[in-house]
């Protein structure tokens, strides 16, 4: 399946672009690699989620960090 993800903050600085069209075999949109206690919020559609969101073709999904005050 094909979808949008996006990168806000420090995610994006680090992933050195805003957002790129992937193609994945993933069925939800938390990965490995934002394993539970990592400091990252998700979106999908435009929506809060949990990383066990079920994704499907088309969707946007979004990561980025949480915002302090200050």
């Amino acid at each position: 399946m094909n979808i949008t993800v996006r990168y806000f903050a420090s995610i994006r600085e680090a992933m050195g672009t805003g957002s790129e069209d992937l193609q994945t075999t993933a069925t939800t949109v938390g990965a490995h690699a934002l394993a539970h206690g990592k400091a990252v919020r998700m979106a999908l559609n435009q929506d809060m989620c949990s990383g066990d969101a079920p994704l499907k073709s088309g969707d946007e999904v979004a990561f980025f960090p949480p915002v302090t005050g200050g």
